[in-house]
């Protein structure tokens, strides 16, 4: 999918607070619960996610 003009916002939230960047992107679904999970196992898992599903969706 193409880059919005939000993008780089998420994905300095996604650095910063990995949940709060997949929050902005699809709101409270299965991914955001994902990351959290990841985020609490390791951060740097968590930020992976992040920009999987920011670049993703």
């Amino acid at each position: 999918m193409a880059l919005t003009a939000t993008d780089p916002i998420k994905m300095i939230f996604a650095i910063i607070l990995p949940p709060l960047g997949v929050f902005l992107e699809v709101g409270l679904k299965r991914h955001f619960w994902i990351n959290i999970i990841l985020t609490l196992l390791g951060f740097i898992p968590g930020i992976i996610h992040a920009f999987y599903v920011i670049l993703k969706y």
